[in-house]
């Protein structure tokens, strides 16, 4: 494996400081050490049954070491109707390589923890492996999460459930500038208690990616998909996008 890509997933949870969880997004992860990054997301859902909602992201990220990926986030929230944006939540991602191209698949774990900007405020934790493998030019990510959202109050401590999500990913490495694919998305309910199909949300379309050099020691990368299926438990369609501008 030439470059090692993997992936992670997230839940976008009812709680205010998952609302723009990455439930939309893998979270990709070089062997990228010395590398900063400027990261903009943006996904947008066009609910069959309600008003649509959209939601940007802006991010700092630093390649640590050629193992440990760190970035810092700031999330906004709108619901179509609504007067702008609104900032929800500041998010902390770390990503450590556990393995590097010795074994089939590539392995990772990834952590995130957030906070809403809300009182009392929300916090978020989300934890678990990431994978990822190739077979020629085309790479597969398969991936599970657990997510949890807990809140300090005057009378103690108190949380949702433990959720369990997932995320899939299959891409063909056709040129560094144009890379078709496909992803797909779903949240299942708590982590040993799934909810019954109807009540699950699953979604799933066409993707693609690239790489552009734009000067030395810098390059953008981008990815955008067009998500059909469930969200929150209702049908919806969804455009995401993200743009990296990447430099040393």
């Amino acid at each position: 494996m030439t470059r090692k890509f993997l992936a992670a997933i997230t839940l976008v949870a009812s709680l205010p400081c998952a609302q723009a969880a990455t439930g939309y997004y893998l979270v990709s992860v070089y062997d990228v050490e010395g590398q900063h990054g400027i990261d903009y997301k943006y996904w947008n859902a066009d609910y069959s049954n309600g008003p649509s909602r959209s939601s940007p992201e802006i991010g700092y990220s630093i390649g640590v070491t050629s193992r440990w990926y760190t970035e810092l986030n700031a999330v906004w929230f709108r619901r179509h109707g609504g007067d702008g944006n609104e900032l929800v939540a500041v998010n902390w991602q770390n990503d450590v390589l556990l393995t590097q191209g010795q074994y089939a698949a590539d392995v990772a774990l990834h952590t995130e923890i957030g906070r809403s900007k809300d009182k009392p405020h929300v916090y978020s934790l989300e934890i678990g492996p990431v994978l990822q493998t190739e077979y020629y030019r085309t790479q597969f990510n398969a991936n599970l999460f657990l997510q949890r959202d807990w809140q300090r109050n005057p009378r103690g401590r108190s949380g949702g459930e433990t959720q369990l999500v997932y995320q899939w990913q299959v891409k063909q490495r056709w040129k560094s500038w144009l890379q078709p694919g496909m992803q797909g998305f779903g949240e299942v309910g708590k982590w040993n208690d799934w909810l019954p199909h109807q009540r699950q949300s699953h979604r799933a379309g066409p993707a693609v990616f690239g790489v552009v050099d734009v000067g030395p020691g810098q390059e953008i990368k981008y990815e955008a998909a067009w998500l059909v299926g469930k969200n929150s438990a209702r049908s919806a369609q969804s455009f995401t996008m993200r743009v990296q501008y990447l430099f040393r």
